[in-house]
């Protein structure tokens, strides 16, 4: 999925609320320069989440997002209230098995809180609403902050 397609793959593959949530979410990486090529969605050269947009009704689509980063404390200048980390939390990625590298997942502390099995992509959102993607865009710009700071 080229960044230039983005929109276009989008309005192919969802609809109603679905739809206007992804549109909102491709708005909001272009202006965070996040650039989408395939699944993985980059930021200066690194990797901040993935995407997966089909046309499937079985997981993973028709749209999921997996987060990429350490998420075991907020930033200091990104906020996490309770409710955003309860969504974070209810949206931890308990490792399947796949035969990935994270297999059978690890350890994990996520804002405080202990989880086993994780994947080594922490989170999934799975057709997320618009309360979910603003807790996404937190994530988002903590990882694109952590990428900076490694520059």
């Amino acid at each position: 999925m080229s960044e230039q397609r983005i929109e276009e793959i989008i309005s192919n593959v969802l609809s109603g609320e679905a739809l206007k949530n992804a549109l909102d979410f491709a708005e909001y990486l272009r202006a965070n320069e996040m650039i989408v090529n395939g699944a993985e969605i980059s930021y200066n050269g690194k990797p901040a989440c993935y995407m997966h947009l089909d046309n499937s009704e079985e997981y993973p689509g028709p749209w999921t997002i997996w987060t990429e980063g350490n998420y075991s404390g907020e930033h200091k200048d990104i906020p996490m209230d309770k409710h955003m980390k309860e969504i974070a939390w209810a949206n931890v990625n308990i490792c399947a098995d796949c035969g990935a590298v994270c297999s059978p997942g690890t350890l994990k502390v996520i804002f405080g809180k202990e989880f086993d099995n994780v994947c080594s992509a922490d989170m999934a959102f799975y057709t997320p609403n618009a309360d979910i993607l603003e807790c996404v865009k937190k994530l988002l710009t903590m990882r694109k902050l952590a990428i900076l700071a490694e520059s």
